[in-house]
């Protein structure tokens, strides 16, 4: 029997991860969800006076779907991270990539990835399930040192609806469902300040999803 305080992180394994996704065909439509709400989309052009960001990078990007539709639109130049190496495979082919606005591919999960250069808005999409609570810190946390002076980190995840108020694991693609308190006491964890959140609107009710909330963070001030 299982060992009752077991966290529902303690789970994750990431071999079976990357066995689910490495199932899904590298296409647009199979990757999961919408695109990001234009009322937060103008909240971070905003944050940049109105502007593109010169440095982006779309992290968990799958086949570059969030690149695409929304990325390419307010950065410059956008890196992707993604451990499947059949979705980075469409983004090499992509004419984005041909274009020079896909930049840098690193294949390989978050939990390996450690940033190489600054970026002016980290974008980090349904993907961070897949860490441990102490991955998801330390992942953060090289985040938030590689971020530029004026820099965003924006995470996008869905929230946890467990009666009692728990993180959920879903055994599927081994992942866990957060709460938003977990969140917040990872990001404070990892030196980071939430500027803005809010939930994601305009899912059909027909589609009885998960709620999605959106975090735009901020290293701490140390003043």
């Amino acid at each position: 029997m299982a060992d009752s305080h077991t966290t529902p992180d303690s789970k994750i394994d990431h071999a079976a991860s990357l066995k689910y996704w490495n199932s899904v065909p590298a296409t647009t439509g199979s990757m999961l969800g919408q695109f990001p709400s234009p009322r937060f989309a103008v909240y971070y052009q905003a944050s940049n006076l109105g502007g593109k960001f010169h440095q982006g990078v779309d992290c968990g990007a799958g086949v570059g779907r969030v690149t695409e539709g929304f990325l390419s639109h307010v950065c410059e130049v956008v890196d992707a991270v993604e451990p499947v190496a059949k979705f980075t495979q469409v983004m090499k082919d992509s004419q984005l990539k041909r274009d020079g606005v896909i930049g840098t591919i690193y294949t390989r999960g978050l939990e390996d990835w450690t940033p190489e250069k600054k970026y002016d808005l980290i974008w980090v999409q349904w993907c961070v399930g897949h860490l441990t609570d102490s991955q998801l810190i330390d992942y953060t946390v090289r985040c938030r040192k590689a971020l530029t002076e004026n820099g965003l980190m924006v995470v996008k995840e869905n929230l946890s609806t467990h009666f009692s108020g728990q993180d959920m694991y879903d055994s599927e693609d081994s992942s866990v469902t957060r709460t938003d308190a977990k969140f917040r006491q990872v990001f404070e964890a990892a030196g980071m300040e939430v500027v803005k959140s809010e939930l994601q609107k305009g899912f059909p009710q027909s589609f009885n999803l998960l709620p999605v909330q959106f975090y735009a963070l901020r290293p701490k001030s140390t003043n």
